[in-house]
């Protein structure tokens, strides 16, 4: 079986991927641009971050079968002219999970403790104790989006003794959550929040579901935390929000535009930080998502049992 990648994973990982199958042909690149693209073209099985194909491409690549995207986004995957073809998809849906949730608590300490401002004062030489600082105990946290990444987020955020609200499609109980509420109900505890945070997918219905009036909800106090996708909201409404202040801080590790442009305004607004979409990174991100194709590749290949994070291509989540 031909599988190609246009990963290029590290030496090791290589190398334990193909002692796991001797009898199937891996070839890795970065990218499938140049004389690798007739590789591509002869695949069974693609890996990839998916980003790189497009609908010509899928129609080209006569013997592909299965896509595993090695990232839990697959938005810009061309699912027309893969639905046409009924071409397997899967992702790396559950990868993310602990450096996601780590990046959020400490995102969240780093609020609370004001560890900006500390080393603001460290850069002065000012020796400042009047400085008032917070604690998460006893902190009402509101998640979009109660699934995997959710889930390991409010387990730490109970760790720390904080009240967690999640939000998912039917409202339907989860664990390490205190209170549930389904999509269609959603805003109504954003005024009971300190922190609200996203881990809401790219979708048509989370589209700018994050508005101008939901801001005006939240807590002069709250912040806002969004890993999820920068599609929940627009980048004027964000701005608009953070000038009149209505809520105290955004930690911006997603954007509607990325990267953002140089000149945009939230790149020196004194409320915003923005990190470039890296709260799911860890150098332990490849081996994860390759232990998901591992497995299944098993079953792809015969062995019993169920193949993890099949895309319905339908729905195309």
């Amino acid at each position: 079986m031909k599988i190609v990648s246009s990963i290029l994973p590290s030496a090791d990982l290589q190398e334990q991927v193909r002692q796991l199958f001797p009898e199937d042909q891996f070839l890795f690149n970065k990218g499938i641009k140049g004389d690798f693209y007739n590789e591509f073209l002869e695949a069974e099985i693609f890996i990839t971050y998916g980003e790189d194909l497009t609908a010509q491409d899928i129609e080209k690549a006569e013997n592909l079968q299965w896509i595993s995207v090695m990232s839990a986004g697959v938005e810009k995957l061309p699912f027309e002219a893969i639905q046409a073809r009924n071409i397997l998809v899967t992702n790396a849906r559950g990868i993310h999970q602990i450096p996601m949730a780590e990046y959020t608590l400490g995102i969240m300490l780093r609020h609370a403790k004001r560890f900006d401002r500390f080393l603001f004062e460290q850069k002065v030489s000012n020796w400042n104790r009047r400085i008032e600082t917070e604690e998460l105990y006893g902190a009402t946290v509101l998640i979009l989006g109660a699934g995997a990444i959710g889930g390991e987020i409010a387990k730490r955020c109970q760790l720390f003794g904080m009240h967690t609200i999640g939000v998912n499609t039917t409202g339907r109980n989860a664990e390490n959550f205190d209170e549930m509420y389904s999509m269609d109900r959603w805003e109504q505890p954003l005024q009971q929040a300190d922190y609200i945070v996203s881990v809401l997918p790219s979708l048509e219905s989370t589209k700018h579901l994050l508005q101008k009036k939901h801001f005006k909800l939240m807590k002069q106090s709250a912040v806002f935390i969004n890993i999820g996708r920068g599609s929940l909201v627009e980048i004027d409404v964000l701005i608009n929000a953070l000038q009149e202040q209505e809520i105290a801080h955004a930690y911006l590790d997603v954007l509607e535009e990325e990267p953002l442009r140089k000149e945009n305004p939230l790149w020196t607004m004194e409320n915003v930080t923005i990190t470039p979409h890296i709260s799911g990174k860890s150098k332990r991100y490849l081996p994860r998502a390759f232990d998901i194709f591992s497995h299944n590749l098993h079953i792809f290949k015969g062995v019993p049992g169920e193949m993890k994070n099949v895309i319905q291509l339908d729905r195309r989540y």
